[in-house]
């Protein structure tokens, strides 16, 4: 008893010791890994917004370009068809690719291309060079894109968390075109139209820094390439969009367009007869399988053919009928980009409660209304009578619509098809997108010999509704929860390096 008296209490002392160090050490490991994957989060924001801002940011300074370079009118229209061929073309190759390469090492890869390429560009001599460089541009574009929404699945948990990120995305997706408008004006104006090219490089080598320091890679799919599949998607989808360009140019009769339209429906029958048998296909079938598959992807195809209503003509009406400088036009869509932030943050916080149906099912109701709305425009109209309005309400709709269907789209994929579902989801706003610039530029230029411009606008605002209405209708009957965890605010469990 003498002995043990002796021995001094130290263990009771030191092990409450020891486990509030380990408990220390844990909470800064936790606030480390949390900071990381915020960290990586913002990188995929920036890479998005960077590619949609491109697909914009060029039209502002097409008329210094044309001047500069000795463009004809028909070969003008090639700095922006040729990026929009390839990126379209190559992004459903481009998800396979990414998913058998890694999709950190995909968003590297395609990031470095675009910004060689960028840089290419703005110090092009000639037309020709400066087309290349765009095709080359949408190369990257390509590789890059669908990596983006994998790196958010993968470094998320269903929920509030998830909900989040996709809310952010969309907010780069939504807003990156009026930015683009806004930038290039700012660029042109104040430095030359070789700025719109420059401005990716230093945005792309942060891109790249921030990937390598803060991302993770996800598994990489163990599979030889379906050759096949990746021939029959790419011709298909070159054919398809290069048709669409023709025929809002030349016509839905012109012969260079039907045949387009003729090799793009044989190459993509060949798809559907070639991944039916293959066993890792390009683009897996499954994701087409029943209405509750296919209904997202199909508003995912027609609200960007709705919004091109928008973006489009509403600058081309400030333009042409309200003689707005392109810097005041890209600044009259502010209230729009501020609307579609305010409501993308709001969005998340009750999106688990209400559900991704309800809430996206409401967001293209207010779509189609402010689509609507704005279809009343006539030559009379200012900004603030005609404009102003319809542009708030459909800042709100944007705003609640894109982050509920990607949710959707991406929830019902099979894991192993997550890079596939990314890719098909982004190919089907690049489709949606020409359907819209073929279909509502017929009815512009039908409308505008007889109405005026302004008539012109106003029927082509309503053509783009029309599709908006029909993505609502098809949402709204066939629509779907997204699966919660447990814990939304776990941390997400992202593959190794």
């Amino acid at each position: 008893m003498a002995d043990t008296a002796l021995v001094p209490p130290t263990d009771g002392i030191r092990l409450p010791e020891r486990t509030a160090s380990v408990s220390t050490t844990a909470s800064r490991a936790d606030a480390r890994t949390t900071r990381f994957r915020t960290l990586g989060l913002v990188v995929v924001f920036v890479t998005q917004l960077m590619l949609v801002v491109d697909a914009s940011i060029v039209n502002v300074a097409l008329p210094d370009i044309q001047k500069a370079l000795g463009f004809t009118p028909v070969g003008l229209s090639w700095v922006v068809t040729a990026y929009a061929l390839a990126f379209a073309g190559l992004m459903l190759l481009s998800g396979k690719v990414g998913s058998m390469i890694g999709a950190k090492r995909a968003l590297i890869i395609g990031t470095l291309v675009f910004i060689i390429a960028s840089a290419a560009g703005g110090l092009a001599p000639t037309a020709e060079i400066l087309v290349a460089a765009r095709v080359v541009q949408g190369i990257g574009a390509a590789i890059a894109a669908p990596s983006t929404l994998v790196l958010i699945m993968a470094s998320t948990t269903p929920g509030k968390q998830r909900n989040r990120a996709l809310s952010l995305f969309v907010l780069a997706s939504g807003s990156g075109g009026a930015i683009g408008l806004i930038l290039g004006g700012v660029l042109t104006t104040g430095f030359g139209w070789e700025w719109v090219m420059f401005v990716n490089v230093p945005v792309g080598i942060l891109i790249v820094v921030g990937a390598l320091l803060f991302l993770r890679e996800t598994d990489r799919e163990r599979a030889r390439l379906d050759v096949g599949g990746a021939v029959a998607s790419t011709i298909g989808m070159v054919a398809l969009i290069y048709g669409f360009t023709t025929a809002a140019s030349a016509g839905w009769t012109d012969p260079v367009a039907l045949i387009a339209f003729g090799v793009a429906l044989v190459s993509l029958l060949a798809l559907l007869l070639i991944e039916r048998r293959h066993h890792s296909p390009v683009v897996p079938l499954q994701l087409f399988r029943g209405p509750r598959n296919v209904a997202p992807l199909v508003a995912m195809l027609l609200v960007p053919a709705g919004m091109f209503a928008f973006f489009y003509f509403i600058t081309l009406f400030t333009q042409q009928v309200l003689r707005f400088s392109p810097l005041a036009t890209g600044l009259s869509l502010l209230p729009f980009v501020v609307t579609l932030v305010t409501v993308s943050q709001v969005v998340p916080r009750f999106l688990p409660r209400v559900g991704e149906w309800i809430v996206g099912a409401i967001g293209l109701g207010m779509l189609a209304a402010g689509l609507l709305w704005l279809s009343t425009l006539d030559s009379h109209d200012s900004f603030l009578t005609g404009i102003l309005g319809p542009i708030l309400v459909m800042g709100v709709g944007a705003g609640m619509t894109f982050a509920p269907i990607t949710a959707v789209v991406m929830d019902r994929a099979p894991q192993e098809h997550v890079s596939a579902a990314s890719s098909v989801l982004q190919a089907m706003q690049q489709l949606g997108g020409s359907i819209g610039v073929a279909a509502l530029t017929t009815v512009f230029v039908s409308v505008t010999a007889m109405s005026g411009e302004a008539g012109g606008v106003a029927a082509a605002v309503l053509g783009g509704a029309v599709f908006v209405l029909i993505a609502f209708v098809l949402f709204a009957l066939w629509g779907s929860r997204v699966r919660q965890e447990a814990s939304d605010e776990d941390a997400p469990a992202v593959a190794s390096h």
